[in-house]
């Protein structure tokens, strides 16, 4: 009905970085319903940390937050060579097709547009790693 199972991200370990209780609150339940282990951070300085301790296969990232943002935190993880080439998808509530393509353009591997809509977030999450090569090698079989 909604496009995965509970195994889809078993063994992933998936970093959400979100400073919006709800949306946070959203985002965790979904992944790890569809078997992921979800990390969560407030704010990018809090993901960023998280990301360089526990080097996530992938991370989710708000682009407006306090302390850091997520342009920011992108930045910082690309900075490292343990982090660099962690993928980063920006979830935004700007959903113009300029932040698309500054998005892009920045590095994200794409973007979620918010609010997240809990029918379809996590089939968003699995198309997109589908699209990333390395990515879809990784997913369960």
């Amino acid at each position: 009905m909604f496009g995965f199972t509970k195994d889809s991200l078993r063994g992933w370990d998936i970093l959400v970085v979100e400073d919006e209780p709800d949306s946070l609150e959203v985002a965790t339940r979904w992944l790890k319903l569809a078997g992921a282990n979800v990390l969560m951070a407030e704010n990018g300085k809090m993901g960023l940390d998280i990301a360089r301790q526990h080097l996530p296969r992938l991370v989710l990232a708000d682009l407006t937050m306090p302390v850091m943002d997520g342009w920011e935190l992108l930045y910082e993880l690309k900075q490292r060579p343990e982090t660099a080439s962690i993928p980063v998808i920006a979830l935004t509530a700007h959903a113009l097709s300029t932040t698309k393509a500054r998005t892009l353009e920045a590095g994200f591997v794409s973007h979620i547009s918010k609010p997240i809509n809990p029918s379809k977030f996590v089939s968003q999450v699995l198309s997109i790693i589908k699209n990333v090569p390395d990515l879809e090698a990784q997913l369960p079989g």
